[in-house]
C-alpha cells in the first residue's frame, strides 16, 4: 500500500494571521495578555464591571487596529530595522589618528 505524504509549501514563509505578520503577533499576544490582567485587577479593585468592559474592549480594539497597520506599514522586519536605525550614531568623532594605526601594528 503506498504512503501519501504532504509537501508543506510554505516553508520559507513568515508567519500570518489575518493579515498581521511574524513578530507582530507576539505583540498583538502580549499586549492582549496585560490587557486580560488588567481587567482582572479592575474586577478585583471593585470597579464598575461595564466601565471596565468597556475600557478593556476598546482597548483591544485600539491595540488590534494599531498592530495590523503597524504590520502593513512596516511589514515584516520593517519596524526592527527603523529602531535599529535610530539607534546608529550621526557621526563618529575622534581627535586623534591613534585610533586608527592602533591595530595594524
Amino acid at each position: 500500500m503506498a504512503t501519501v505524504y504532504k509537501i508543506n509549501k510554505g516553508v520559507n514563509k513568515s508567519l500570518e494571521f489575518r493579515g498581521i505578520k511574524a513578530q507582530y503577533i507576539v505583540y498583538l499576544a502580549a499586549g492582549l495578555g496585560i490587557l486580560f490582567i488588567l481587567f482582572v485587577i479592575l474586577y478585583l479593585a471593585g470597579c464598575n464591571s461595564y466601565f471596565s468592559l468597556g475600557l478593556i474592549v476598546s482597548a483591544c480594539a485600539g491595540l488590534g487596529i494599531t498592530v495590523s497597520r503597524l504590520s502593513k506599514k512596516f511589514g515584516q522586519y520593517g519596524l526592527q530595522k527603523k529602531i535599529e536605525k535610530q539607534k546608529l550614531p550621526q557621526c563618529i568623532k575622534s581627535k586623534t589618528w591613534k585610533t586608527f594605526f592602533l591595530y595594524g601594528k
